[in-house]
Formats: structure tokens, sequence, C-alpha cells
């Protein structure tokens, strides 16, 4: 069954776009990620403008999140105090990062900075996780045994602040910025940043495994929200018939990717996120620099 959806100004099949965000709420849930760095290249390797992409993104983001995180919460893993730090910085994230994709927008440029940032990102976050999956895999075959994390720099900032849910006590600093840049990303990319903040917030600040995860969606919630309200504000490029649909796909995807997600240790959950972050690089790379079966078509952006 088609459907036109208004603002892409393309005709796509409702039951693929329900599959399409129920796939993607399902790794949300397994994960702790939004989701957005999957669906935005997804949306459009289907024909949606880039632009559309990213500021409808945002919206399944926020669905695929707010299912995760409420079954997160009825197990006691989300520290709300940690989250509260995270989406705080990432509000201002999230207007600068909107601010910057209008102007690069109305220039003209916006289509290939988002594919470049996206290759890019993505190829350094997925190698570092996979290293670090891998690293943590073999010391669960030896005698070693070492914390999650070590104890460095930034463990000596100011405004520390204690975390009974995480039992950490740690500066206020840190995920204030991670939030922030969080934000940057989450408005810039369309994506929640989750694949980012999950080993960051493990690794650097030393945050369970089992709470980080529910703990990412809460701030990934609230980041995404603003995110998409500014670009529906600003820059008109939410198509909310198509968020609908793949909200509706997310939210129940969400749900069993959550339940599939509490059966797999941590290391290996890692492993298989580093792998699936660095295929979209590798897939957004080969569309960079395929050779295109009609060298002299053209393509107009309309800027609205």
């Amino acid at each position: 069954m088609e459907i036109y959806l208004p603002i892409a100004e393309i005709s796509t099949n409702v039951f693929l776009l329900l599959g399409l965000g129920g796939a993607v709420g399902f790794l949300s849930g397994m994960f702790g990620i939004g989701g957005g760095f999957l669906m935005t290249p997804l949306l459009i390797f289907l024909g949606v403008p880039p632009a559309v992409a990213v500021g409808t993104g945002t919206n399944l983001i926020v669905a695929s999140s707010v299912s995760g995180v409420m079954a997160h919460w009825r197990r006691g893993n989300v520290d709300f105090h940690m989250g509260a730090l995270l989406f705080s910085g990432g509000i201002v994230g999230s207007w600068l990062g909107v601010w910057l994709f209008k102007s690069l927008r109305e220039a003209g440029q916006i289509d290939l900075v988002i594919a470049l940032f996206y290759v890019v990102f993505l190829a350094i976050v997925g190698s570092l996780m996979g290293f670090e999956s891998a690293r943590s895999a073999l010391r669960r075959n030896t005698l070693e045994r070492r914390k999650a994390h070590q104890h460095n720099w930034f463990h000596g900032l100011p405004l520390k602040m204690r975390f009974r849910r995480s039992k950490l006590y740690v500066s206020a600093l840190p995920p204030v910025f991670v939030g922030f840049l969080m934000g940057l990303l989450a408005a810039f990319m369309g994506v929640g940043g989750g694949f980012i903040m999950v080993p960051v917030m493990i690794y650097l600040i030393g945050m369970p495994t089992s709470v980080v995860v529910g703990t990412s969606l809460f701030g990934i919630v609230v980041i995404s929200t603003v995110s998409s309200l500014a670009h529906a504000v600003q820059n008109h490029n939410v198509d909310i018939v198509l968020a609908l649909l793949l909200a509706v796909g997310a939210v129940i995807g969400a749900q069993y990717g959550t339940r599939a997600g509490f059966r797999i240790q941590g290391e290996y959950l890692r492993g298989l996120l580093a792998i699936m972050v660095l295929a979209v690089s590798g897939r957004l790379l080969y569309g960079l620099i395929a050779r295109p079966d009609d060298l002299f078509s053209a393509t107009s952006m309309v800027v609205r």
C-alpha cells in the first residue's frame, strides 16, 4: 500500500516504513541507542532527502527511546540524576546544531556534509568500540581482572557529585559535556548519540553497563525532543506522516529489543553494535565514491 509523504515529496510503501521502524526500534532497545545512526542513512537510501531524513529521524529516536527507557525503568536500570546532567548539556548542543544545520542548508552543502560526517564519525566510533569489546572478551578467558575504567585526569575535576544508582562519585562536568556533544550530533546528523554516549559513559566515566543503557535512553529522549522541535520551527524539515509510521513500528520493536539485550553479555553486546556501526559507515562511503549510473544527472534541493 503506497502513501505519499508531503514534506519528503515521495511515495513509498506503508508496511516497509512500519517494518523499518520496528527493526530500528528493536536495535534501540537492545543496545541503548536512539537508532538515528541507522535510520537516517536508511531513509536516504529509500530516496528521502537528507535534510528531511535528519529532521524526521529525530522523531523516531524519541519514540523508540521512550519505549526503551520505560522497560529499563521498570527494572531499575536508569540513573535519573546522571540523565539530568546529560540532557542539560544536550539542550544547548541541540539548538547550536540546528543553527549550523540551517546555515549549511542555505549554502547548499548540507547533503555532502551529512554524508561525510556519518562516514568519519561512525568509522572512528565503530573501530574503538570493536577494539574495546574484543579486549574485554579476551579478558574473560584469562585470570586477569581489571576495573571497567581507570582514573583519568577528569576524575580530579571540581563540582563532584554522588550518583547512587551508578555507585559513582565524579565531577558533573564530563556528563554535561557529553550531553552537549550528543545534542550537537542529534540536531546536525539526526542521531541520538547513544552509539557514542554508551562507550564514553562506560569506559571514561565508569558507569555499569546494566545502568548505562537505560540512562543513555533517558538522556536521548529529552535531547531528541528538543532537536526535533527546533528542526520543525527553524527548518520545516519534519515529515509528520513519515514520523508517525516509523514511530509505531519503533515503539513495538523497542520492547522486544530490550528483552533481548538482557540475555547478551555486555562485551558481546558492544561488539555487535560496533559491527553495525562499521557496516553503515562502509555503505555510506561506497555511496560517496561509487560511479553513478547517470554521470550527467542533475538534482536540485529546495530550501524550505
